[in-house]
């Protein structure tokens, strides 16, 4: 991993004299995402240390703020990625799903302001970030009956909307921020298009409730195809590295199969694999279906402090009617309890609403496990002080819409 590093004397300091930001070690950065006040932030695991390792290609800042940063003392962290545009010596800096910050805090120039402050000087010439709080809330049960042609999530009123995202989308607004991808206001087509992690996200949420619970929530052909999985012999298991060539082979046959490309290697899915163990043991895993010998599908599955996430899955063409898929994420979903999880992340679903369209496929599938649609606040993105770094950010702007 490498980093820019900017000397302490030249990072400032907050306007609150108690707060000062430094950068920290990944022993310190990972001490506070553990303790008590990183754990209460809930951080993603694209905002751990070891996620520097997975990105090729970009340089990268660990950065902590508080009244004693290089003792541990800290309220705040950000992973940094720093990716340099071609033909010049300045960077883009994105914060993907951070800062690890308290977004409730009316004081967010008091470390969001040094935060910009210490990127200028570090080079970057735009910033992109990803704040934490929630926007919106539907539940499966409001958007089942209200699906057709034509309908997009926007179109449907939501079961609630988050005061504290609002609050932090006006703020970010009034201090010239702009949403990526649009506000993906109803039939405007956006939806977070331009955004490089998913702004429609789907939770089941965890805390408080008993397996019981948890399999009353699965809608009925859930609960039929996991019970025919077992009854088919369809084998859940957890594997290793060894098995992650089988489960990229899988991913290439997913992929042709519902229209989508990821773009991403088996080096890419290894060097993850190996990155975020070595940082906490089993905080990666592989979950592998098995029926009569073979591997009909593939899950990865992380966990950070109590949230889990299911992040990719892959499964053959053949043999469907066995439900591989649906026996991995029931055993997930149940591994996700057991680890005291108070949510189990499904990542990302489309903001389509109308059955008639391919990708409204994925959003089907989820919503049978009876959680929730939750749209983020996005990515936010804003150019640094000076004119030069205007007018880079459009120059970076242009260069992206043409790839």
């Amino acid at each position: 991993m490498s980093a820019l590093l900017v000397p302490p004397s030249r990072v400032p300091q907050a306007r609150n004299r108690d707060v000062v930001l430094r950068t920290v070690t990944a022993e310190t950065y990972r001490a506070f995402l553990a303790s008590p006040a990183g754990t209460a932030l809930g951080a993603g695991f694209l905002q751990c240390p070891s996620w520097a390792d997975v990105k090729e290609g970009w340089r990268s800042q660990l950065l902590g703020w508080g009244p004693g940063p290089e003792a541990g003392q800290l309220t705040g962290v950000v992973l940094v990625l720093l990716r340099q545009f071609p033909g010049t010596r300045k960077y883009f800096a994105y914060l993907p799903e951070g800062p690890v910050a308290d977004w409730s805090d009316p004081d967010i120039d008091g470390w969001l302001g040094p935060l910009l402050e210490h990127l200028r000087r570090a080079g970057a010439f735009a910033v992109r970030i990803g704040p934490s709080p929630v926007y919106r809330r539907w539940d499966a049960a409001l958007l089942k009956p209200l699906t057709g042609p034509g309908r997009r999530l926007g179109d449907v009123l939501a079961s609630e909307v988050d005061p504290l995202g609002t609050a932090v989308a006006e703020r970010l607004r009034a201090r010239g921020w702009r949403r990526c991808g649009g506000d993906g206001t109803a039939g405007d087509g956006t939806g977070g298009d331009g955004d490089a992690q998913p702004r429609h996200v789907f939770h089941v949420p965890l805390a408080g409730r008993t397996p019981e619970d948890l399999w009353s929530g699965l809608n009925q052909e859930w609960r039929r195809n996991v019970r025919r999985a077992q009854k088919s012999g369809v084998e859940v298991v957890v594997g290793s590295a060894a098995e992650l060539p089988e489960f990229y082979r899988l991913l290439g046959i997913t992929e042709r199969r519902d229209g989508f490309r990821l773009g991403r290697s088996l080096a890419y899915y290894e060097r993850q694999y190996a990155a975020l163990n070595a940082e906490e043991p089993g905080r990666m895993k592989l979950y592998l279906a098995r029926h009569r010998g073979e591997i009909l599908a593939a899950h990865t599955m992380i966990t950070v402090g109590r949230r889990v996430w299911y992040q990719t899955g892959a499964s053959a063409d053949h043999r469907r009617e066995v439900r591989p898929s649906n026996a991995l994420q029931w055993r997930m979903l149940q591994d996700a309890h057991a680890l005291g999880a108070d949510v189990y992340d499904m990542r990302g679903v489309p903001s389509t609403l109308d059955p008639g369209e391919r990708a409204y496929g994925l959003l089907r599938w989820k919503l049978g496990t009876g959680g929730r649609v939750v749209e983020t606040l996005g990515e936010w993105e804003r150019p640094l002080a000076g004119s030069a770094n205007h007018t880079l950010h459009r120059a970076f702007q242009a260069y992206l819409n043409r790839r």
